[in-house]
């Protein structure tokens, strides 16, 4: 099979919502594990450093109307080769040669705080590949006076309270359990270390690799989607976003900086009613 086509494609069956894919590129020193469901226009989404938990509801909401593709970072959950790239941009242009693996030449792009550094830089650096953005909460700015709480060096213990508008709700409670037994806990530790790690690469310490200096290239119409208890990356950073793009709109909704998690169906109706607009 030749390289750069998906060679693996098989059920999750822990999912039961979405499937997993495998491209490989570069000759495979890169290799991109991810999730997809839906069918209608591509709309991709990146996440940040919780990885993706499963399928979440927010994408299960997403694929009712589009085609949604959800890529592992380099590094992250199975995905490989981040040791073969350079910086942000580098990995923004091993996105635009997966989407050419894909066969998708247009598609919409979303994605949530390092996500949505990504999804903005590859619609700054490929400007004619994306119809709609949509950003939660990027990342990729640094405003003096404002600081950013650091996600990749917090421990879990002072990083969760910030991460939520309500802390003791459901969906924080569900995302901090930690699992059953001690061999799965070990587990999950490593695995966050290296997640951490992979993403933290392209950011740490300071998260203004440049991207300022490439918004302007955005022509796509662009949402930006805050929650008003963001204690992870303020307001004031989507304001700055704001006032740096071309076509963008902010809106902000009641909840914490995972505002995808907790504020589910407000988050995907927001992206919805947006992807839709003529």
């Amino acid at each position: 099979m030749a390289v750069g086509r998906p060679t693996h494609l098989r059920w999750v069956p822990r999912l039961m919502l979405a499937r997993e894919e495998v491209v490989p590129i570069r000759g495979g020193t890169v290799r991109f594990r991810g999730l997809q469901a839906g069918v209608g226009e591509p709309l991709i989404f990146f996440h940040s450093f919780e990885g993706l938990a499963g399928w979440p509801e927010f994408l299960e909401r997403l694929s009712g109307r589009y085609a949604v593709r959800a890529p592992l970072h380099p590094g992250v959950g199975g995905s490989e080769g981040v040791e073969s790239l350079d910086d942000v941009v580098d990995l923004a242009l091993a996105y635009d040669e997966w989407l050419t693996a894909l066969g998708i030449d247009r598609c919409h792009l979303a994605g949530h705080f390092f996500g949505g550094m990504v999804a903005a830089e590859v619609a700054a650096l490929c400007p004619s590949r994306v119809r709609r953005l949509a950003l939660l909460s990027p990342m990729g700015l640094w405003l003096d006076g404002v600081p950013q709480a650091d996600s990749v060096t917090l421990p879990p213990s002072e990083l969760h309270p910030l991460l939520w508008k309500d802390p003791e709700s459901p969906a924080a409670k569900a995302w901090a359990t930690p699992p059953p037994s001690d061999e799965a806990k070990a587990t999950a530790q490593i695995e966050r270390i290296q997640r951490l790690a992979a993403m933290g690469k392209f950011v740490w310490p300071i998260p203004d690799k440049g991207l300022k200096k490439r918004l302007h290239r955005i022509v796509a119409p662009t949402l930006l989607v805050w929650g008003d208890s963001d204690r992870v990356n303020p307001v004031a950073y989507g304001e700055e976003f704001l006032r740096r793009l071309k076509r963008a709109e902010l809106r902000i909704l009641p909840g914490g900086h995972m505002l995808p998690y907790e504020s589910s169906e407000a988050t995907a109706r927001a992206l919805l009613d947006f992807l839709s607009a003529p």
